[in-house]
């Protein structure tokens, strides 16, 4: 069956990308050809169809030209990609899954399994990895294990994002936009030098959505999801020498906003349905049930029923007393707010120590300051709310040295250092284990790690034709966690310290093959590793404890790049074979603690993934051009099970990867000519993801029909630098879950992805 679907995917492929591009190019114009593409996807500027990888990438203008607020708006930059907000606490917390390898959970002690990287930062939480589209010089997306040169923790893949160097010349860019839901922003960036060796660029940002996209049915409020963004940095690059440079950045960024806003989505199973039985003595009938599948207990996905409450009457919980009980009577409202301040800087220096060495040191630093009052059970009544302030930081250190002689040999070896340290103080105000009180559980989590690793991945040209690829890293990780609180029983209290390390050796080997300047095959096997660690979450002293195990996945890859009609048409493509071992998954379970269920990270499954993927782009004649993607995706759990609290075997292999669906795919066109002395285009996306569960269980409620999903502006640039254009996202307005959560036998809970919304945007070009 697998083969046969391979098959079929691939002539499905092969008649898309002939049907939808080599048609057209049948009368194509002459003159004219795609630009080349530079990618830094091995740490090195190489041209993007002589890297032997799964890429995709994207430049600075086709990044403008979509308008995108984050990286979420590029997730159709690449085949078998889904990124998502999962709309559980502030700032954005990434659910980003290439070929369905992910992680999409608010907890820090969840390593992110598909890494991202900006100016060279590998950034180490899924909470504000959705970076915005501010300042941008280029994006790249790597498919698959990048575990020689990237390391631990990019197991699915990664998103490389390179934001713009100072020029040295006076010059900038100015924007301004307006959209609905009572949206502006303004930003701007300016170049200047300050002497003739140094060059300095400031920036700065500032985002304003005055209502969001839900109306909010028990208090009637109407546009609850308001979210105000500001941020500024600054960008130093010295020349020192001809041969040495250092560039340092800084970047604040400040978001305040209405927390993010999650939906009921309870089902009869659902102990906020109708009680059946799933806590002992309480025989409440809550009633809170969806009229159907595909409808929150609202009825309507931009319709919620939440209210800020929390406990009140007398003391909080705190380390000192964790479990507090007081009338539910006493609950006081409280307004459901976040806040999600980062810090960023970098230092980079690089010396060309001779033609043919060069060494790179990098350091970055980046931390997080959060805090968000969140309602989880999205009734009316104080179920299930928690404050969660927390603060993260990470530092780290790459020396790399680059050797190319214009030899056979080529190479870049290094050492790298990483560590970080996350906080998170929590108290659950929780009112359905005991009728008519309400429990105040205090929790604390504190988690540290420090992760070595050395690398090296070199290339030797046998022939002209033939290169062979071999690589590896070795990495050494150390995690410590402490959990303090109450989890077991509302009159316990425990404290754990525990401690583990892990050390993974992950190798590349590869082959690329020239057959001529335009076409290329190349083969790759690699080995992905994501870091063992301890649940963050817990309901007894041993889920604090006991660590789970790290996992690996080996991947096989065969893939060709290629150009086509005097480089008017440019075609890559790959199929890949994966095996995945002790594959982490994140499980809510039912538990008898007072919140009555718990989240643990367990080594439950192995599994297969394989597919195709299929990158265009076309010149089609002097005005129109396009680029367009297909991916398909076959997995399958090869086994999954876990224990339950009765000591029985739970039997989970016969279900669907999340995130995961069969195909995807992208067709963007452009076309522009001249006019009035200027120069206008219209561009126009289309982008399909297909259906696909948002939750490991594969709640029925919590699927996705297929979307699709359509964007599209109009633009005129004028010769003075001044730019005008009309936009639209989501025109076809999809409403599919970007989360699904089962809560336990308790209830579910979805986010949604954001509305159809227009705008209008002045950008100025000025000195450069």
């Amino acid at each position: 069956m697998k083969k046969r679907a391979l098959t079929t995917a691939i002539a499905v492929a092969t008649t898309s990308m002939g049907v939808s591009l080599v048609s057209p190019l049948v009368g194509a114009q002459e003159g004219g050809a795609l630009e080349e593409i530079v990618v830094t996807a091995r740490k090195q500027n190489e041209s993007l169809q002589d890297v032997g990888l799964a890429v995709s990438a994207m430049s600075k203008t086709e990044i403008e030209r979509t308008f995108a607020r984050d990286i979420m708006d590029l997730a159709s930059i690449s085949p078998n990609m889904i990124i998502d907000d999962t709309g559980q606490g502030p700032g954005g917390v990434a659910a980003i899954f290439i070929r369905g390898i992910g992680a999409a959970d608010v907890e820090k002690n969840f390593d992110p399994a598909v890494g991202v990287v900006k100016d060279g930062i590998f950034i180490g939480a899924n909470a504000g990895s959705l970076l915005r589209s501010i300042d941008l010089a280029s994006i790249e997306v790597l498919r698959g294990p990048q575990g020689t040169l990237f390391g631990r923790n990019t197991i699915g893949g990664l998103i490389n994002v390179t934001t713009t160097q100072p020029t040295g010349e006076l010059g900038g860019k100015v924007r301004a936009g307006l959209e609905d839901y009572d949206t502006y922003y303004v930003d701007g960036i300016l170049n200047f030098g300050i002497t003739d060796t140094l060059a300095a660029k400031v920036s700065l940002a500032k985002r304003d959505q005055g209502e969001g996209y839900y109306d909010n049915a028990t208090t009637g409020e109407d546009g609850r999801g308001a979210v105000d963004y500001q941020s500024y940095g600054l960008n130093l690059l010295w020349a020192a020498t001809d041969t040495l440079e250092f560039e340092v950045t800084y970047q604040k960024e400040e978001t305040e906003q209405d927390t993010p806003e999650l939906i009921n989505t309870g089902q009869d199973r659902h102990l906020f349905c109708n009680n059946t039985g799933q806590q002992p003595g309480n025989d409440v009938d809550y009633g809170y049930c969806s009229p159907s599948l595909k409808a929150p207990i609202s009825g309507d996905r931009y319709t919620t029923l939440n209210r800020g409450l929390r406990s009140g009457g007398g003391p909080t919980a705190t380390r000192d007393n964790p479990v507090v009980i007081t009338s539910a009577a006493d609950a006081v409202a409280i307004p459901l707010e976040a806040t999600f301040d980062t810090e960023f800087y970098s230092l980079e220096g690089r010396w060309n120590i001779t033609d043919s060495y060069r060494v790179d040191y990098l350091f970055g630093h980046w931390e997080s300051d959060e805090e968000a009052i969140t309602n989880w059970d999205g009734t009316p009544e104080l179920l299930y709310s928690t404050s969660r302030p927390g603060t993260y930081e990470q530092d780290s250190h790459e020396m790399r040295l680059t050797y190319d002689g214009g030899g056979n040999l080529s190479f870049v070896g290094g050492l790298y250092y990483w560590e970080n340290s996350y906080v998170a103080i929590s108290n659950s105000w929780v009112g359905f284990p005991i009728p008519g009180s309400i429990l105040d559980i205090y929790q604390f989590t504190e988690q540290d790690t420090k992760s070595t690793a050395i690398f090296f991945e070199g290339d030797y040209a046998v022939t002209d034709a033939l290169t062979l690829t071999l690589g590896g890293r070795y990495t050494e990780d150390e995690k410590k966690s402490r959990q303090e609180g109450n989890v077991e029983t509302i009159s316990g209290e425990f404290t754990s310290n525990p401690a583990e390390e892990w050390e993974e050796f992950t190798p590349r080997v590869g082959a690329r093959y020239a057959f001529n300047d335009d076409l290329m095959a190349f083969f790759t096997y690699s080995k992905g590793y994501r870091s063992g660690g301890f649940n963050g979450r817990v309901a007894s002293v041993e889920e604090a404890r006991d660590p789970y195990d790290p996992e690996t996945v080996d991947n096989y890859e065969l893939g060709i790049k290629s150009e086509w009609l005097d480089n008017r048409l440019r075609v890559n493509a790959n199929m890949f074979y994966m095996e995945y071992e002790d594959k982490q998954e994140e499980l809510q379970l039912p538990d008898s603690s007072g919140t009555g269920q718990k989240t643990i990270v367990t080594n439950a499954a192995s599994a297969t993934i394989q597919g195709i993927e299929v990158d265009i782009q076309a010149y089609i004649t002097d005005n129109l051009s396009l680029r367009g993607n297909l991916g398909y995706l076959d997995t399958e759990y090869d086994g999954f099970q876990y224990e339950d609290l009765g000591g029985n075997i739970v039997d989970l292999s016969d279900l669907e990867f999340r995130r995961a669906p069969d195909f995807t795919g992208t067709l963007d066109a452009t076309y522009e000519w001249d006019m009035a002395g200027g120069n206008a285009w219209v561009r126009g996306s289309y982008h399909y993801i297909g259906e696909h569960y948002t939750n490991v269980t594969n709640s029925p409620e919590l699927e996705n029909d297929a979307q699709h999903l359509v964007d599209a502006s109009v633009n005129y640039a004028m010769e003075n630098g001044l730019q005008f254009s009309l936009f639209g996202r989501n025109l076809t307005d999809e409403d599919g879950y970007s989360h699904g959560y089962d809560v336990a036998g308790l209830w579910s809970y979805a986010a949604t992805r954001a509305p159809r919304t227009y705008g209008v945007e002045v950008v100025y070009n000025f000195g450069q």
